[in-house]
């Protein structure tokens, strides 16, 4: 399943009262909202995980059953985006063939006033290296709003999808998180998209097949990093 919403574009007129300088009211300036991977996020009632951001683009990432009817806020209630697109073909129930191709991610436009920037809650750096892509048995971790940083080892390696341990945890509110390697005194690197529970195992989409898939459906030609 894939679907594209157009996004309007808004414009604004203020009309200020012919007042004396000395008597017009000074407007209270808020800070602009914060937009970084492993930040909570809001789309209607979804409560999930933001995996990755394009601080550059303002292009964000997160699960696509993650979706809600368009806008995306954050813990807060600021507007922070807009879906862009997004495929979703997770089954339901809790088991499924390791040969089935399972997409599911959503694209957010960020909006320009806000801050964005790829430092993950812990302050690691997350960044996002074309192809790179998992093998059995490589330690990963994975950010969630509710558990927090968990890591772990990949289990298998299936049709767009991985597996891993049970060292990876997830709860309600984790989905769209990003799974990345985490080596020591570098930068997180984006591997994954959190998608659900398979059986015992913890499931993330491959960002490879994101990034291919993003590709197609927005007509571009270079992979979001």
């Amino acid at each position: 399943m894939v679907r594209r919403l157009a996004l309007p574009a808004f414009a604004a007129s203020i009309t200020v009262a012919a007042l004396a300088p000395w008597l017009q009211p000074v407007p209270a300036r808020a800070d602009p909202a914060l937009v970084f991977p492993g930040m909570e996020i809001h789309q209607d009632n979804h409560l999930c995980t933001l995996g990755y951001v394009d601080p550059v683009l303002k292009i964000a990432f997160t699960a696509g059953h993650c979706r809600g009817g368009g806008a995306v806020t954050d813990k807060d209630h600021n507007l922070i985006g807009h879906l862009a697109t997004f495929r979703d073909n997770t089954p339901t129930g809790s088991t499924v063939a390791t040969d089935q191709l399972i997409s599911d991610y959503e694209a957010i436009v960020l909006d320009n006033n806000v801050m964005a920037n790829n430092i993950l809650p812990g302050g690691r750096p997350l960044v996002s290296t074309p192809g790179l892509a998992v093998a059995p048995g490589q330690p990963v971790c994975h950010f969630g709003v509710v558990t927090g940083e968990t890591c772990g080892t990949v289990e298998s390696v299936n049709n767009g999808w991985f597996t891993m341990s049970h060292s990876v945890l997830s709860h309600n509110g984790d989905s769209g998180g990003p799974v990345y390697l985490a080596p020591n005194g570098g930068p997180g690197q984006i591997v994954g998209i959190f998608n659900s529970v398979w059986g015992d195992f913890p499931a993330a989409v491959s960002w490879p097949s994101t990034s291919e898939q993003v590709r197609e459906d927005l007509g571009v030609r270079s992979s979001p990093h």
